[in-house]
Protein backbone atom coordinates (compact mmCIF):
# COMPACT_ATOMS: atom_id res chain seq x y z
CA UNK A 1 0.00 0.00 0.00
CA UNK A 2 1.63 2.88 -0.59
CA UNK A 3 0.93 6.78 0.68
CA UNK A 4 1.11 10.10 0.20
CA UNK A 5 1.30 13.77 1.57
CA UNK A 6 -0.38 16.80 0.25
CA UNK A 7 1.38 19.96 1.45
CA UNK A 8 -0.05 23.25 0.88
CA UNK A 9 1.67 26.07 2.32
CA UNK A 10 3.12 29.35 1.43
CA UNK A 11 3.61 33.13 1.98
CA UNK A 12 0.13 34.93 2.67
CA UNK A 13 -0.33 38.99 3.30
CA UNK A 14 -2.50 40.02 6.42
CA UNK A 15 -3.74 43.07 6.97
CA UNK A 16 -2.97 44.55 10.59
CA UNK A 17 -4.50 47.04 12.36
CA UNK A 18 -2.06 49.31 14.17
CA UNK A 19 -3.56 52.07 15.69
CA UNK A 20 -7.66 51.49 15.64
CA UNK A 21 -7.74 55.49 16.60
CA UNK A 22 -9.35 57.47 13.63
CA UNK A 23 -7.47 59.80 11.95
CA UNK A 24 -8.07 62.67 9.83
CA UNK A 25 -7.65 61.49 5.66
CA UNK A 26 -5.12 63.59 3.91
CA UNK A 27 -7.10 63.48 0.95
CA UNK A 28 -10.94 63.84 1.65
CA UNK A 29 -10.57 65.31 5.28
CA UNK A 30 -12.65 62.90 7.40
CA UNK A 31 -11.62 61.07 10.21
CA UNK A 32 -12.31 57.87 8.61
CA UNK A 33 -8.71 57.01 8.42
CA UNK A 34 -6.65 54.61 10.64
CA UNK A 35 -3.35 53.28 10.95
CA UNK A 36 -2.31 50.33 9.46
CA UNK A 37 0.37 47.70 7.71
CA UNK A 38 0.44 44.91 5.81
CA UNK A 39 2.42 41.60 7.23
CA UNK A 40 3.57 39.02 5.23
CA UNK A 41 3.07 35.21 6.90
CA UNK A 42 4.24 31.93 6.32
CA UNK A 43 1.19 29.46 6.10
CA UNK A 44 0.88 25.75 6.57
CA UNK A 45 -2.93 24.62 5.46
CA UNK A 46 -4.30 28.47 4.99
CA UNK A 47 -3.23 29.15 9.17
CA UNK A 48 -1.01 32.72 9.60
CA UNK A 49 1.69 30.73 10.96
CA UNK A 50 5.17 33.10 11.44
CA UNK A 51 5.47 36.07 10.27
CA UNK A 52 8.47 36.77 7.73
CA UNK A 53 8.42 40.29 6.55
CA UNK A 54 6.85 43.25 8.25
CA UNK A 55 5.06 46.06 6.32
CA UNK A 56 5.45 49.82 6.49
CA UNK A 57 2.26 51.59 8.75
CA UNK A 58 0.23 53.64 5.75
CA UNK A 59 -3.15 55.32 6.36
CA UNK A 60 -6.19 53.65 5.37
CA UNK A 61 -9.16 55.34 4.54
CA UNK A 62 -12.47 53.74 4.86
CA UNK A 63 -14.23 56.29 2.89
CA UNK A 64 -12.02 56.94 -0.57
CA UNK A 65 -9.18 54.03 -0.16
CA UNK A 66 -5.95 53.54 0.78
CA UNK A 67 -3.72 56.94 1.40
CA UNK A 68 -0.06 56.72 0.78
CA UNK A 69 2.41 57.10 3.64
CA UNK A 70 4.79 60.08 4.08
CA UNK A 71 7.90 59.00 2.17
CA UNK A 72 6.45 56.29 -0.17
CA UNK A 73 5.98 55.78 -3.90
CA UNK A 74 8.52 58.55 -5.96
CA UNK A 75 9.68 61.58 -4.76
CA UNK A 76 8.05 64.18 -5.16
CA UNK A 77 9.82 67.08 -6.92
CA UNK A 78 11.62 69.78 -4.23
CA UNK A 79 8.95 72.73 -5.31
CA UNK A 80 5.59 70.21 -4.92
CA UNK A 81 6.96 69.14 -1.61
CA UNK A 82 5.98 70.79 1.94
CA UNK A 83 7.04 69.37 5.79
CA UNK A 84 4.65 69.11 8.75
CA UNK A 85 4.93 71.82 11.16
CA UNK A 86 4.28 69.71 13.80
CA UNK A 87 5.69 65.68 12.95
CA UNK A 88 8.22 67.36 10.15
CA UNK A 89 7.67 64.64 7.63
CA UNK A 90 8.00 65.33 3.84
CA UNK A 91 4.54 65.39 1.82
CA UNK A 92 2.86 65.99 -1.23
CA UNK A 93 1.40 69.61 -1.70
CA UNK A 94 -1.96 69.14 -3.02
CA UNK A 95 -2.82 67.57 0.61
CA UNK A 96 -4.16 69.19 3.44
CA UNK A 97 -3.29 67.16 6.09
CA UNK A 98 -0.56 65.64 6.92
CA UNK A 99 -0.17 61.66 6.20
CA UNK A 100 1.65 60.31 9.39
CA UNK A 101 0.02 62.61 12.07
CA UNK A 102 -3.15 63.78 10.53
CA UNK A 103 -3.41 67.56 11.03
CA UNK A 104 -4.38 70.18 9.30
CA UNK A 105 -1.61 72.32 7.57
Amino acid sequence: MESFFVFIGGIQPRRVTVDPAPRRCPRCGRLTATLQRIDHYLSLFFIPLLRVKRGEDTLVCSRCGEAPAAGSGPEPDATAARFCRFCREPFPADYVYCPRCGRRM
